[in-house]
């Protein structure tokens, strides 16, 4: 018998690890069924944060793998309708998907975006100037989560690609080229980003240690261009942003 037991144990385990899988999963898709209907019940805007982690935020459904995966077009008609999500929000979660993953998302988002939605993406920032930052952030870096990054993003790539896909974009946080931060002011309500220049205690001090390069992005009525390359970045601010300060 316990030959028996000892030859069916790697058979029992995986079986094990299959069903609490499976168990969350199902808990995690109940929750976020319950959570959108209570929302279309109050009439209250459809907020979503994709990626989530740990981050929870009044008025938010949060969302993550096993539950949610934003690259499965099945998995999105499960859980919402078309065009009933106002707002979405990923920090850090596109990095870790290729190009190719990235656009797909894209593709599948304006399908539930609703008229005048928004998506807000937050990723570590490829212009930042701290080499030491870039060490950390960079696909393959020493960073936590960066063994797992597949495209470290600056300002000028992620709105060619926005662009390329039919999205209209603003960029809210980032650093140009020339190292220069640049921000634009922008509301918590709409998609509250930790890893930002207000709101990362670890730029207490009046010094940006960490950053991220954020960028609103919602479906244009322009259909998409097949050179992104000739579209200019957007606009810009006139002064950086600690200029003043």
């Amino acid at each position: 018998m316990n030959l028996v037991k000892w030859l069916l144990r790697p058979f029992y385990v995986r079986f094990l690890r299959y069903y609490h899988y499976r168990v969350d999963v199902k808990r995690g898709r109940e929750t976020i069924r319950t959570q959108v209907k209570q929302a279309q019940r109050s009439g209250q805007a459809l907020k979503v944060i994709v990626g989530a982690g740990a981050s929870r935020y009044k008025g938010w459904i949060a969302t993550d793998l096993p539950a949610f995966d934003i690259l499965r077009r099945k998995h999105w008609a499960q859980l919402f309708q078309p065009n009933s999500i106002k707002r979405m929000l990923a920090e850090h979660v596109i990095e870790h998907l290729t190009i190719e993953q990235f656009k797909d998302f894209l593709r599948i988002a304006r399908i539930y975006l609703a008229h005048g939605g928004c998506v807000r993406i937050a990723v570590p920032d490829g212009y930042h100037p701290d080499p030491n930052y870039i060490q950390r952030v960079r696909p393959g870096g020493i960073g936590g989560g960066a063994y797992d990054h597949k495209v470290l993003y600056t300002c000028d790539l992620i709105s060619g690609l926005l662009a390329a896909q039919g999205y209209d974009c603003q960029l809210l946080e980032y650093h140009d080229a020339a190292g220069q931060f640049w921000r634009q002011d922008w509301q918590a309500e709409d998609g509250f980003v930790h890893r930002s220049a207000l709101h990362d205690s670890r730029n207490a001090a009046g010094r940006l240690v960490y950053t991220s390069l954020i960028v609103d992005c919602w479906v244009s009525p322009i259909p998409p261009s097949e050179n992104w390359r000739d579209i200019p970045t957007n606009q810009r601010l006139s002064r950086p942003f600690w200029a003043g300060r």
